[in-house]
């Protein structure tokens, strides 16, 4: 275990908190035959060799009025304008996810905002330095 090797139990330790990153190591030991001590120790070994990079919230954006997804397929305008874009996305809260693709488009986003009107002013901001194509979401699978 010292080696930074990955063993079944780190996976399924792993499995454990994908499911619910709120569990405390005393349950997952529970389910993995551990101590809490040792599931605290292949966590820190996880979080150490970069196999756990962080943790996080599911919320409810609707609950706080960002009722409005689309996802937006960029296409940069000129080729010295990746710096300035990658700039807006890093500044602009309501970009939830932004990727560069290969296929169609430059960069892909999902963004959130409160209103079909707030989508507008971003999409304006967006002009200066790509144009777009947006999808709204209608529905959540997964």
């Amino acid at each position: 275990m010292n080696d930074g090797s990955i063993d079944s139990v780190d996976l399924d330790i792993l499995q454990l908190l994908i499911e619910d990153a709120n569990r405390s190591h005393k349950e997952i030991g529970q389910s993995v035959h551990l101590t809490g001590q040792a599931v605290g120790a292949r966590v820190r070994k996880l979080q150490d060799i970069g196999v756990i990079e962080g943790y996080t919230v599911r919320w409810n954006p609707e609950k706080l009025g960002q009722s409005a997804q689309a996802l937006v397929t960029v296409f940069l305008t000129s080729h010295t304008a990746h710096q300035q874009f990658r700039t807006f996305v890093a500044s602009s809260d309501e970009v939830v996810e932004a990727f560069r693709v290969s296929g169609e488009g430059c960069y892909w986003m999902r963004v959130r905002v409160g209103s079909p009107s707030a989508l507008s002013v971003f999409l304006e901001q967006l002009l200066r330095f790509a144009n777009y194509k947006v999808n709204l979401t209608i529905d959540q699978l997964k």
